[in-house]
């Protein structure tokens, strides 16, 4: 169920938006195409407390008030060895490319040098180790326009944008993700997502097994739930009935939540619906990686959320 509170004069006012949930399909990602409830959903499954979107699950249960991949995760099931055959599509040239959205004035003239302030101007000057004051020099720019032709950042025009940080963050990070002891350190594997950094590696022990790789989290309202949690199904070949989107390589561990690939840039300002979205090479790597059971243990904001 998708719902919005509504602070007025000190009473929460509860709006929930329905949706129907297709039996033997992804209840996290429940359709909204049919408006109306299903209240044959428990009889059909045998179950007595399956969430319908829309409807209370029992008379004397409250509303579930929450984004619908916390209130609703997958019907799990195990897929035919076929299904399980099939490995998802590639991405098509170019979806992962290091775009940096540059202020629309140097675009149209096309510089070479931008001599606007990004908006994450001290956070490069540090990392590139210049006189950090918040301000573009043209020393900070040639040094970032080096950094970002050596990494294939476009426009290389020296602007330190998102994409521009997130790559100085995914490169200081390479060897040793958990410097800072963010992410607990255990005998078995442990996916650790940082959110604050954009990045998820696997660690067993104090040996990194997996990555660290760069990812996308949930965006503010939808945000990728912090704390512990556990690989409980894994779909290579998911579909989202709600978002109508493509999951390949799911691995859910928290409602509807995942690990999961997508088929455009990662390098966002704008978050997921809550999932972990990786790019398709990545996410199949981790697939390979993580066995249902394994924990997840998230921490950290996402930058806007």
């Amino acid at each position: 169920m998708i719902c919005t509170r509504i602070a007025c004069r000190g009473v929460a006012v509860v709006m929930a938006a329905m949706f129907v949930v297709p039996v033997g399909g992804s209840a996290a990602s429940a359709s909204a195409a049919d408006p109306s409830p299903s209240p044959s959903l428990s009889a059909a499954t045998g179950a007595q407390d399956v969430l319908v979107p829309g409807a209370a699950p029992r008379p004397g249960v409250p509303w579930t008030v929450d984004t619908p991949d916390q209130a609703l995760p997958p019907a799990v099931y195990t897929p035919s060895a076929r299904e399980d055959a099939v490995e998802p599509r590639e991405a098509v040239a170019g979806a992962y490319d290091r775009v940096e959205h540059v202020p629309l004035g140097d675009a149209v003239v096309r510089v070479a040098c931008s001599k606007r302030t990004g908006p994450y101007q001290r956070q490069v000057e540090r990392w590139l180790k210049l006189p950090v004051d918040g301000k573009q020099s043209a020393a900070d720019c040639r040094a970032v326009r080096a950094f970002q032709v050596k990494h294939r950042i476009k426009p290389a025009t020296g602007f330190a944008g998102p994409v521009t940080w997130a790559t100085m963050q995914l490169v200081g990070a390479r060897k040793n993700p958990n410097a800072a002891k963010k992410c607990p350190v255990r005998s078995y594997r442990v996916a650790c997502v940082d959110l604050s950094r954009q990045l998820t590696w696997v660690q067993k022990g104090e040996k990194v097994v997996y990555g660290p790789v760069p990812m996308r989290s949930g965006r503010a309202g939808y945000r990728t739930r912090g704390g512990w949690h556990k690989v409980y199904w894994k779909h290579k070949n998911h579909v989202s009935t709600l978002y109508h989107q493509p999951m390949p390589y799911a691995q859910f561990f928290s409602g509807g939540q995942a690990f999961h690939a997508v088929y455009g840039t990662i390098y966002t300002t704008v978050g997921s619906m809550g999932c972990v979205n990786l790019r398709i090479g990545d996410a199949r790597k981790l697939w390979g990686v993580l066995k249902t059971g394994d924990r997840v243990y998230v921490w950290g904001r996402r930058p806007g959320t």
